[in-house]
């Protein structure tokens, strides 16, 4: 695992849930409106916070957080994920995933293994705007694998669109809610700039 930083206290990334928020390096897509370019952009990452101290942290918060939120970049794009998320839950924690559903093979062993317990998934455009959004061209197919799979999985989920009104339209949006059904969020699209604090205390000391 690559992890960009750490959010020590959250009371709104979990539902229902104090949590942590883990940040992973690295994503497949390059989103125009990506707030966190930092754990993106390979040019602008900083050196990895060490697990060990991503360890000593949650250990020192048992009995306090109850949940840790593993979020990105794109967690799902590391293999060692489910080994990182079985130590997680070894410690006593509620674990969600942030993903934004392009390995669903990834997210059939997470589910597989009992390793999350809740999933949010990020519905970018209908398909016909996805690379508008993402930048990437991809086999849409595996979106509905990963919807499917979570829908299915029992847990706590649900699906979530950050409107960018410079590409998505109204239209769009309830083409999105049908699609997705219910647990689904709209997000609003926030200038950049309002979110680099939430940057500025991934490096904080642990």
């Amino acid at each position: 695992m690559k992890i960009g930083g750490l959010l020590k206290f959250t009371l709104i990334d979990f539902p229902g849930r104090p949590a942590a928020v883990i940040f992973t390096q690295g994503c497949n897509f390059r989103c125009r409106y990506c707030h966190n370019p930092e754990l993106v952009y390979p040019h602008l990452f900083t050196e990895p916070v060490a697990e060990e101290e991503i360890d000593a942290f949650l250990k020192r918060r048992q009995g306090t957080l109850e949940g840790v939120v593993v979020s990105g970049g794109e967690p799902t794009l590391f293999d060692d994920l489910p080994q990182f998320l079985a130590k997680i839950k070894s410690m006593g924690y509620a674990v969600k995933l942030d993903t934004n559903g392009t390995r669903p093979d990834m997210i059939k062993e997470l589910l597989d293994k009992k390793l999350v317990d809740f999933i949010a998934m990020d519905l970018k455009a209908p398909l016909e705007k996805y690379a508008l959004i993402t930048g990437v061209d991809f086999n849409f197919s595996i979106l509905h694998q990963s919807m499917d799979l979570i829908r299915q999985s029992g847990i706590g989920y649900e699906f979530r669109t950050t409107y960018d009104k410079e590409v998505l339209t109204d239209a769009d949006i309830e083409k999105l809610a049908h699609t997705a059904g219910e647990h689904y969020r709209v997000q609003e699209c926030l200038p950049v700039a309002k979110e680099k604090a939430t940057l500025k205390v991934l490096h904080d000391e642990l």
